[in-house]
């Protein structure tokens, strides 16, 4: 902590940031006792980081409702390819207009999520994120159309953490992998799943009638 707080000081961060960063590496400490685990576990043997992955990720991934039924090499490819994330209190994850470069999927923490429709004047509405919930969907809908432009998809809706927030996230590069391997991905029934426990396909649903 105290080589960051030289850097903030040598850079001149103001006051305000100072304290986001304090607060981020704080909740950061609490969580992996000052050790990097991406970095340990990339340096470890592939089979031996991806037992610990899924050691480490599979309980979690099956409290995400869509989750449930995969199968076991799916949630193994999963668990390998998923980031762990932590956010602090009133950070923004994502906000409306900006590009969609990951899946979120909350393990613990509560987060607020608003729409104003494209920025239409005298439009607004909001809906909350709890454990086992999800955001980014739309990179999904994007992962699997073979027509779908290079270009990423656009956030409909802005998610600011209400609580200190872990979660897991799948950016979109791992996802068209996985698209490309998994035909599971392709089904229907799953499509249909995303939508029935997707917040955002609600709203968006709401918005439109």
């Amino acid at each position: 902590m105290r080589d960051v707080e030289q850097w903030m000081s040598t850079r001149l961060l103001p006051a305000n940031l100072r304290e986001r960063i304090r607060r981020y590496e704080q909740y950061k400490w609490q969580k992996t006792r000052g050790v990097d685990e991406e970095n340990l576990i990339r340096n470890l043997p592939k089979d031996l980081g991806r037992d610990i992955k899924r050691h480490l990720g599979l309980h979690q991934l099956k409290r995400v409702p869509v989750f449930v039924d995969l199968d076991e090499q799916w949630l193994d490819a999963l668990c390998g390819r998923l980031e762990q994330v932590l956010y602090t209190k009133d950070s923004y994850i994502v906000r409306e207009g900006d590009p969609v470069d990951e899946m979120l999927f909350v393990m613990c923490g509560n987060l607020l999520t608003v729409t104003t429709n494209g920025y239409r004047t005298g439009f607004f509405n909001m809906d909350y994120l709890k454990d086992g919930d999800f955001c980014g969907e739309e990179l999904l809908a994007w992962a699997l159309d073979p027509h779908s432009s290079t270009n990423l998809p656009i956030s409909t809706i802005t998610v600011q953490a209400l609580t200190e927030v872990e979660a897991f996230v799948l950016k979109a590069d791992n996802l068209t992998f996985m698209a490309s391997k998994f035909n599971w991905l392709h089904n229907q029934q799953l499509r249909h799943k995303f939508r029935f426990y997707s917040h955002q396909w609600r709203m968006w649903a709401a918005c439109y009638i």
